[in-house]
């Protein structure tokens, strides 16, 4: 036609409304839902999870933290609480804990957690004391025990260790007319080593441990564990001045037996078993110390093969212990 300018082969004209890549939406429709929620914000999601296990957490007097492993301002998670409180963990030390009442704000469970007689005991005592019980995920478990704790689905937080005076200690023993047992240590830095000391004192009759308050390792969420509850009823005393302390121990008849390689007497040859006792134990690398050694009444030695050179100290307590109280059931 006249006029008309001639198409394309197969080219058609364009349809009025939207165009092509619309979807056949209009401009409102194309706005969306808003932004995608973050993970922590959504219930479902693993860090959201973990974000409601630390909002239950700090509910409970805890410090919460960011998700993720980091804190809120950006660094790295730590095992350590920011407050003068301990987590303490594994079901023997939980359930010992609990049963001693001690006065613990929160006792956490894992999701899911196997629940055997132990458990319910812990979940009963702790429901008749008003204490909080928080579920919790295994990931938040395991930042409460730290970097090798085992906590088998359980953790409670419990105040600050409670030391006993050595002179107390001492005067609570001979008044119920029982002859003194006590493990001192000298320079025991590692608090699992004390924890291990701790559960030989109680397994063999010893009436407490003495630590001294300087470069000394404390009663801590790893002597609690490593000491498999037996913190919860054994008593720890704190010495300003462990010397001083076994002097005055002296003064008052209790022999002083200081446990070293170098020893003048094998352990199979003490003979002064059914006297009131306190036996030293020094570090693993350096042994007793100068003044100390100087305190004991006697340096006595653990028989062991030419092929090993030492015992771990935990060890060699138990030994010494053993054989004590070996003597004394004589």
């Amino acid at each position: 036609m006249a006029g008309s300018k001639p198409g394309r082969p197969g080219a058609r004209k364009p349809k009025k409304g939207p165009t092509k890549g619309t979807g056949g939406k209009n401009k409102s429709s194309l706005e969306g839902r808003g932004p995608t929620p973050k993970a922590e914000d959504r219930a479902w999601h693993p860090a959201g999870k973990r974000k409601a296990a630390q909002e239950r957490f700090a509910a409970a007097g805890g410090k919460p933290r960011g998700v993720g492993g980091k804190t809120a301002g950006g660094g790295s998670r730590s095992p350590k609480q920011t407050d003068d409180t301990e987590i303490v963990t594994g079901r023997n030390s939980v359930l010992e804990a609990l049963r001693a009442k001690i006065p613990a704000t929160a006792f956490y469970v894992a999701q899911r957690v196997e629940m055997d007689d132990r458990v319910k005991e812990m979940l009963s005592i702790a429901t008749h004391r008003g204490i909080a019980v928080l579920e919790v995920t295994r990931p938040e478990l395991d930042r409460m025990a730290g970097f090798d704790g085992v906590h088998q689905g359980v953790a409670l937080k419990v105040p600050p260790y409670e030391y006993a005076h050595p002179q107390d200690l001492l005067e609570t023993v001979i008044d119920r007319g029982q002859t003194p047992l006590f493990v001192a240590l000298d320079g025991i830095t590692d608090p699992r080593n004390l924890g291990a000391i701790i559960r030989s004192t109680a397994a063999f009759g010893g009436h407490g441990v003495i630590v001294p308050q300087r470069r000394s390792a404390s009663v801590n969420s790893a002597a609690w564990k490593t000491s498999a509850g037996a913190a919860a009823r054994t008593p720890v005393a704190l010495a300003a001045n462990l010397t001083a302390t076994l002097k005055d121990f002296k003064k008052q008849g209790v022999f002083v037996l200081g446990l070293d390689g170098g020893g003048d007497v094998d352990l199979p040859e003490l003979e002064l078993a059914d006297r009131p006792i306190v036996i030293v134990v020094g570090s693993e690398g350096k042994g007793l110390s100068r003044l100390v050694t100087e305190t004991c009444d006697q340096i006595v030695s653990i028989p062991i093969s030419a092929a090993t050179e030492s015992l771990n100290a935990g060890i060699a307590t138990s030994v010494a212990l053993y054989e004590v109280s070996k003597r004394r059931a004589k």
